[in-house]
């Protein structure tokens, strides 16, 4: 009965464990408010998610980046998958960088920030748009829009963030999050092959707690130097073991 028990933990742990790592479980709590005060100027990073119209702020504490604070996203356009070219009316999808000079403290649509759209990525598709922003007064063509009060705190924080030091503030934009279960059910959309170079992204922030080192290489989202394998969600766990162990 001994042996029995011990081969079904041999085959169920490998499992569990898999699960553990492509399918994370839902972000911890933010910060409390005291301390999320204490971290203004602290480097900061951002994720956005177009399914729960959810963006989030997280704060460097530590080695680790720590969820500061959820904001409920008014209004994006478009429905889900990337932005391919100007009139479309899609909100973008992929992995951006924010520098101080992207930062519209006077924007009309009330305070605004870049998120340099067309990227290196969207550059090579063809892709083409411009003053793509994540802005105040909750009206979006195209943008990420909030209410003012989200978009002064959001403001705050970046800006902070880059007159302290931080060369540049790193923006994942996602169109859920993408656990397997998601991608599963997505799975027959056009823009699955696409979503499916996010994955990895996403998974190594959730695994360890720190921004993806995402470039661009002949037309693909390379993760951490290495090219993503986009086929099957067994894959996509091959190569963030494989991440992990670097």
């Amino acid at each position: 009965m001994g042996k029995i028990a011990l081969l079904f933990a041999m085959i169920l742990l490998p499992a569990l464990s898999m699960a553990s790592v492509t399918d994370p479980a839902q972000p911890l709590a933010p910060v409390s408010k005291e301390l999320k005060k204490q971290l203004l100027g602290t480097p900061v990073y951002l994720q956005i998610f177009k399914e729960e119209r959810l963006l989030e702020l997280y704060g460097k504490i530590g080695n680790e980046y720590r969820l500061l604070d959820s904001y409920r996203i008014c209004n994006f356009s478009g429905g889900l998958g990337p932005k391919r070219r100007q009139g479309d009316f899609k909100s973008p999808e992929g992995f951006y960088h924010i520098t101080l000079n992207q930062l519209k403290p006077d924007s009309r649509f009330y305070r605004a920030i870049n998120i340099g759209f067309p990227n290196q990525y969207d550059r090579q598709q063809g892709y083409d748009g411009k003053f793509l922003m994540i802005h105040g007064d909750c009206v979006s063509v195209g943008c990420y829009a909030m209410t003012n009060a989200y978009m002064d705190e959001i403001f705050t924080y970046v800006n902070a963030a880059l007159r302290n030091g931080q060369p540049e503030v790193n923006v994942s934009i996602y169109p859920f999050r993408m656990t397997n279960s998601n991608m599963q059910r997505h799975r027959n959309s056009y823009y699955a092959s696409f979503w499916q170079q996010l994955q990895p992204g996403y998974s190594y922030f959730t695994e360890h707690h720190q921004p993806p080192a995402v470039s661009v290489s002949s037309g693909k989202y390379v993760l951490n130097g290495n090219p993503v394998m986009n086929n099957t969600p067994a894959q996509s766990s091959s190569f963030l073991a494989l991440a992990k162990t670097k």
